[in-house]
C-alpha cells in the first residue's frame, strides 16, 4: 500500500483475491478492530483460515475485551462469529517462552503450502479441463 489508500479498499479487495488466510491470534488480537475485520471477511468468504494462536488459547479471546474500540452490536455478533469459527478450527500453538518463532513459521508456510495444493487439485476436480478435437 501507499500513502493516499483506502486502507478498507485494499483491505477488502486483497481478502477478496486471496485463497487461504492465516490469522496470528495474541493477547491483544480482539483489542484491534482492523485484524477483527479481517478475520470476519475471511470467515464470511469461506475461505480456508489456518489460525496460529501465539501466546494465547482459543477459549480466551473475546470481542469487547478492551475499552480501546466502539463497536456497533451488528459488529459485535459479526466478530464474535467469526472468533468462534476460528476458535473450533485446528490451528498452530505457539507459546514464545518455550518455543522458536521460526519454527512456526516455518510450519505455518508448510501448511500453507499444502493448502494451496490441495485448493488447485480440487478445482481441477470440480472444472476438468475439456479438450475438443475436430
Amino acid at each position: 500500500m501507499k500513502p493516499g489508500d483506502k486502507l478498507f479498499e485494499k483491505i477488502d479487495s486483497a481478502i477478496d483475491e486471496c485463497k487461504i488466510g492465516v490469522a496470528v491470534f495474541s493477547p491483544r488480537y480482539c483489542d484491534s478492530y482492523f485484524c477483527l475485520h479481517e478475520l470476519a471477511l475471511f470467515v464470511e468468504s469461506k475461505k480456508k483460515l489456518i489460525p496460529i494462536f501465539c501466546d494465547v488459547k482459543p477459549s480466551e479471546l473475546r470481542v469487547g475485551k478492551s475499552n480501546n474500540i466502539q463497536l456497533e452490536p451488528k459488529e459485535i455478533e459479526r466478530f464474535n462469529l467469526a472468533l468462534e469459527e476460528a476458535k473450533h478450527t485446528v490451528g498452530l500453538d505457539f507459546d514464545s517462552n518455550k518455543g522458536n518463532w521460526s519454527d512456526v513459521v516455518t510450519k505455518a508456510a508448510d501448511v500453507v503450502i499444502e493448502s494451496l495444493i490441495e485448493i488447485e487439485e480440487a478445482q481441477i476436480i470440480r472444472n476438468p479441463i475439456k479438450l475438443i478435437i475436430p
